[in-house]
């Protein structure tokens, strides 16, 4: 089978290489990838440029479809068409840049009947976390009534998607970018208005004028906290990224002040029982026009091309990999 394979000795290579299946790690499902991704976190690993894998060698991939080879779970039978996305798979454990996976059978959700492998990693680890960020808002009591939400991020995988579902959802977005030339795209996703990042960017009074009843954040940092300032009364923000920066230069100013919620968000070890319903919901709420033009299809072996451009802020929306 061939396989994305991550190695480090005195320097991290990266190389497609023919891997025999009886090296794939411990495992009660064996599945034939069909569809994987290139998420960022993907990208850090396959360039170096972020410290996500610390054991070697490594398949990377956070995503995967396909259909089950083989079987020792009782849920999962072969032929049957699965997912995955988190579980540290890419991370800790091989991923699904190959041909081939072995992972545990509690890792993988069934594939929503109305889906298609390749639709599902449009979604991908991207779309998982963007529906989990908009219930979060819908738990802290944002409405399509409370006033507009702000995306940052927006032309990124979890931005794309997530200015797609509030809208679907009758929410006013306001996307945030750095990248002016993407306007027409975001406002086909549903965004009523495009911002610059720049005016995010630089450090803010502890509070500002009220802007957003909501907010999803993919980027950290100054922007994360200038818009934490801008959030209304009782209102809720979704932090999900760190793009930008890890440290958060805010003060409890609009916490203690204007009564605000941030709620973090991760998707990597939400528990199985709870995966097909955000399926399900995803499934029902992206229109077939999103799967068109969020999402753009290469091979394995230009992965790591790809790695490198999405590094340098050159992807537009969702990547997604044939594998086989």
């Amino acid at each position: 089978m061939k396989a994305l394979l991550l190695d480090q000795h005195e320097t991290l290579s990266a190389s497609i290489r023919d891997i025999d299946t009886s090296q794939l790690p411990d495992g009660d499902v064996i599945v034939d990838i069909h569809w994987s991704t290139l998420n960022y976190k993907d990208a850090l690993a396959i360039t170096g440029k972020g410290k996500i894998i610390r054991q070697f060698p490594m398949v990377p991939g956070i995503d995967f479809a396909g259909v089950v080879h083989h079987s020792e779970d009782p849920r999962f039978h072969i032929g049957q068409h699965v997912l995955l996305t988190g579980w540290g798979v890419g991370e800790t454990y091989w991923g699904g840049l190959a041909e081939q996976a072995r992972v545990s059978g509690e890792w993988l959700t069934p594939l929503p009947q109305a889906l298609s492998s390749r639709q599902a990693m449009i979604i991908g680890t991207a779309g998982f976390t963007a529906m989990l960020c908009v219930m979060a808002l819908e738990q802290g009591g944002v409405t399509p009534e409370s006033g507009d939400i702000a995306v940052t991020g927006a032309s990124g995988g979890v931005g794309s998607t997530a200015i797609t579902l509030l809208s679907q959802l009758g929410y006013s977005v306001v996307a945030i970018s750095s990248r002016p030339d993407n306007r027409d795209y975001l406002l086909s996703l549903g965004a009523k208005d495009i911002l610059p990042v720049s005016d995010f960017n630089q450090p803010s009074r502890p509070l500002e004028k009220q802007r957003w009843t909501g907010v999803i954040d993919t980027v950290g940092g100054t922007v994360l906290a200038t818009l934490l300032a801008q959030v209304q009364y009782n209102g809720t923000v979704a932090a999900c990224g760190m793009a930008s920066d890890i440290h958060l230069p805010a003060t409890v100013m609009p916490f203690i002040l204007r009564n605000i919620r941030l709620q973090g968000v991760e998707s990597v070890t939400v528990p199985s029982a709870k995966r097909p319903a955000i399926w399900q919901r995803l499934q029902k709420l992206l229109p077939d026009s999103f799967y068109q033009q969020a999402g753009s299809e290469i091979a394995l072996d230009q992965v790591i091309e790809h790695a490198n451009k999405l590094i340098k802020n050159q992807i537009i929306g969702r990547t997604v990999v044939k594998v086989s």
